[in-house]
């Protein structure tokens, strides 16, 4: 039989692999921002060019031979270390043959090496995410 305290550490330690947070927040605790997209930065080896797009989610969006699509976007609360995360899906196309699937996966705009696009032309990495609150339909006051 197993003492009180040692069952109790062991239901923390069950939470805490399950990612569960043991005490609830606050009523007053900040919410995590709300998107609807990502900001990206594609380079593009052979001409040495960077250049910076938005990928609404379920859109798709051409870099050069690539299409990519954003499927989440989560950035961290304002109290935490800044962090943007999102799900991307990366195919690359040809004239000649069907579309192969490059990567699928999440990207951390903190670090790109993490989980990265490979491929010989094109890097791929997360800037951040679009907030909600800049979107047209959005900005009633």
């Amino acid at each position: 039989m197993t003492s009180f305290p040692r069952r109790l550490a062991g239901a923390m330690g069950a939470l805490i692999l399950l990612g569960i947070p043991a005490t609830a927040q606050s009523p007053e605790s900040p919410e995590a921002p709300r998107t609807f997209g990502a900001v990206l930065q594609g380079l593009d080896k052979v001409t040495a060019r960077i250049s910076t797009f938005e990928v609404p989610f379920e859109r798709l969006v051409a870099f050069g031979s690539l299409t990519i699509q954003v499927r989440a976007c989560h950035k961290a609360l304002p109290t935490e270390a800044p962090e943007s995360t999102a799900f991307l899906e990366i195919d690359e196309s040809f004239e000649s043959a069907a579309d192969r699937r490059l990567f699928t996966g999440w990207m951390f705009a903190s670090s790109p090496a993490v989980s990265a696009l490979e491929h010989p032309v094109y890097d791929v990495w997360v800037v951040d995410c679009m907030k909600a609150s800049s979107s047209p339909a959005d900005s009633s006051g």
